[in-house]
């Protein structure tokens, strides 16, 4: 399994040479919603959901087009009936595209094998 979310009609940097982590900073801050139901996509099997997502680290490519950013998010884990609510804190490395013709932000996610079932 791997994710893809991207966020359109976004006020992209002017120099694509200087550094983004400003810019990226500020857009994880904007569509904070946005990004916990992307990163949520990972633990629906554990029944979990993501919230207040924040960035702390980017890197970027010479070409200024494309690059990564590390996000750290609190996990939560709510069950009514088992009595469960638990949060844990976990980081993800997110990958992103600029596409300035479209005025638009691909983030992709990890790559994270899904197992089969097993065989009886």
């Amino acid at each position: 399994m791997q994710e893809k979310w991207t966020l359109e009609n976004l006020n992209l940097p002017d120099d694509r040479n200087q550094d983004h982590s400003v810019w990226l900073e500020e857009l994880v801050l904007r569509h904070r919603k946005e990004m916990a139901i992307f990163l949520s996509y990972y633990f629906r099997r554990e029944g979990a959901v993501v919230e207040n997502v924040r960035m702390i680290g980017s890197a970027q490519d010479t070409a200024g087009i494309k690059g990564s950013m590390t996000v750290a998010f609190d996990v939560v884990f709510f069950n009514a009936c088992l009595n469960i609510n638990e949060t844990n804190l976990d980081q993800m490395t997110l990958s992103y595209r600029l596409d300035e013709g479209k005025s638009a932000i691909t983030l992709t996610g990890p790559y994270w094998p899904e197992r089969e079932p097993d065989e009886i």
